[in-house]
C-alpha cells in the first residue's frame, strides 16, 4: 500500500519558511537521559550547554540531521511521576504530549535490537491501514512514549 499523499505546499504563507527543529524532553537526570538516548538508541551528542543549575543537550538519531531531541536537566523540577502505561489505549487517557515519532525502515529488526538492549516496548508492532504504517510504542525511562513507524 502506497504512502498517503500530502496537501500542496502553502509557499505564500507567511509562515512558509518554518521547520521542525526539535522537541524538549525535561528529564529528571541528564546522565539517566543520556544512557538511555545515546546508549540505547545511538542518538549523537550535537551540542551540550549549562542553563543557570541546568543541562542542556542538543541529541541527533544516528543517521538524520534534520531532527533532534533537547534534554533539560537539572535545577529542581517539579515532581511529576513518570507515567506507566499497560498499554496504547491507556496512554490515551492523559492529555498534553502524548509521543513523538520516529521512522524506521524494518519493524521487527529494530524492535528486537531494542529489545536486546532492555528497551521497554510498550506497544509491540501492529499495522494500521489508515496511514499505510505500522506502528509501535517505545518508552524511556521517565515515561516518555516514543512512536516508531514503518511505511507499508
Amino acid at each position: 500500500m502506497a504512502d498517503f499523499a500530502l496537501p500542496d505546499r502553502n509557499t505564500a504563507s507567511p509562515f512558509a519558511d518554518l521547520r521542525g527543529h526539535h522537541v524538549a524532553l525535561r528529564v529528571p537526570s541528564f546522565d539517566d537521559a543520556i544512557a538511555f538516548y545515546v546508549g540505547k538508541l545511538d542518538f549523537r551528542i550535537v551540542h551540550q550547554w549549562p542553563y543557570a543549575d541546568q543541562k542542556l543537550a542538543y541529541l541527533a538519531l544516528p543517521n538524520d540531521d534534520h531532527f533532534m531531541i533537547e534534554l533539560l536537566a537539572g535545577g529542581d523540577p517539579l515532581p511529576n511521576p513518570a507515567p506507566t502505561y499497560a498499554d496504547l489505549g491507556d496512554s490515551l487517557r492523559q492529555a498534553g504530549l502524548h509521543h513523538f515519532c520516529i521512522n524506521v525502515a524494518d519493524m521487527q529488526a529494530t524492535v528486537a535490537a531494542l529489545k536486546a538492549r532492555g528497551v521497554t516496548v510498550v506497544t509491540e508492532p501492529f499495522k494500521l491501514d489508515e496511514i499505510s504504517r505500522k506502528l509501535a510504542f517505545i518508552a524511556d525511562p521517565f515515561g516518555n512514549l516514543i512512536e516508531l513507524a514503518e511505511v507499508v
